[in-house]
């Protein structure tokens, strides 16, 4: 006679909780990026980053907020504009950055993603956004709705204790 089994498979990996956050909406002006690295560096500055850990973040953060100004708000009033800026620190030292812009949106994700693409070659631009944030982060996630914004979320794990 065979003999049917339950089984309940548990994990033993526990998902890490959230230590602190801070959410902050400004407005989408190229003087505020210096604004949003500043926030980030003092919310971080809690888990005692060395300075490569915290200049890493600052420039990937910088990267986001300027793309959202240079290309997601290129045709839109800046006035109006807003960027929005959360932030998620972890029980096992990782830090979520989020930023958000509901500007003009990314038609080709997979494209923008690629080094030394630009859509704005004239103004100079190098394309190189996306990889310095790739770089400088352990995870980038971005997602796009043309006509509705952009998401980038950035995620880095601090050695500090």
């Amino acid at each position: 006679m065979s003999e049917k089994r339950n089984t309940v498979t548990k994990s033993t990996k526990q998902n890490p909780e959230t230590v602190n956050s801070f959410k902050c909406v400004f407005p989408a002006r190229s003087v505020n990026e210096g604004f949003a690295r500043t926030i980030v560096s003092a919310f971080v500055s809690q888990l005692d980053p060395t300075i490569g850990e915290l200049s890493d973040l600052k420039t990937a953060v910088s990267e986001a907020v300027t793309n959202s100004i240079v290309h997601g708000y290129k045709d839109k009033n800046i006035k109006d504009s807003l960027i929005y800026l959360t932030a998620k620190r972890f029980s096992d030292n990782v830090v979520v950055v989020e930023i958000k812009d509901k500007g003009c949106g990314i038609p080709d994700v997979r494209q923008a993603l690629e080094p030394m693409f630009t859509t704005s070659p004239s103004e100079e631009r190098s394309g190189m956004g996306f990889t310095v944030m790739s770089s400088f982060c352990d995870k980038i996630k971005v997602s796009s709705t043309v006509g509705k914004g952009t998401t980038v979320i950035l995620e880095k794990r601090f050695s500090s204790t």
